[in-house]
Formats: structure tokens, C-alpha cells, sequence
């Protein structure tokens, strides 16, 4: 077998495992909430982290190559806080619907 067609594989293995991971991830992230505003929280928050994911690949494949490498700055910075704002809206709610 050729080297491109075994990065071919690679790369297509790896897009599939990839996009599992996250479907298993979000899956998990809404099936473990404690409540309905917990669930409705995690449901809003997978399909607007899904889309802003999504985007960027889409991005990553058709800007030029100097554009491309500005994607990482918005990414690299936006995910992480945008994870830790949702870490922290589930602890608030859990907080709120435990102690009533």
C-alpha cells in the first residue's frame, strides 16, 4: 500500500473516531444531568459547541493557508471558556435544585 492511500485511511479513521468520541461525550454530558433545567442546559450548550466545532473544521478546509492559522486564536480561547461557563451555569443549577 502507498503512503498517501494509508494517510487517506489514517485521516478518514481518525475523522470517524473523532466525531464518535464527541457524540459519545455529548451523549454521556446530557443522559448524567440531575434535573430538567440541568438537561436543558447541557442539550443548549452541545448544540452550540457542536456548531462552533463544526464551523471551524469547515473553516480549516476552506480559508487559505495564512487564514487558516488564525482560526486557532478565537478557538484555542473561546472553547476552553466556553467549557468552563458551562462547568460552571451546571454546578449553579445543581446547587439551586438541591437545596430546594
Amino acid at each position: 500500500m502507498d503512503p498517501a492511500t494509508i494517510g487517506l485511511i489514517g485521516g478518514i479513521g481518525g475523522t470517524v473516531i473523532g466525531f464518535m468520541g464527541g457524540a459519545i461525550g455529548t451523549w454521556f454530558s446530557i443522559k448524567n444531568t440531575n434535573g430538567p433545567r440541568e438537561k436543558s442546559l447541557m442539550i443548549q450548550m452541545s448544540v452550540i459547541l457542536w456548531t462552533i466545532i463544526l464551523t471551524f473544521l469547515a473553516l480549516m478546509f476552506l480559508l487559505p493557508v495564512p487564514y487558516k492559522h488564525l482560526l486557532w486564536i478565537p478557538y484555542g480561547i473561546g472553547l476552553p471558556v466556553a467549557i468552563r461557563y458551562c462547568n460552571r451555569k451546571q454546578q449553579e443549577i445543581r446547587k439551586t435544585e438541591v437545596s430546594h
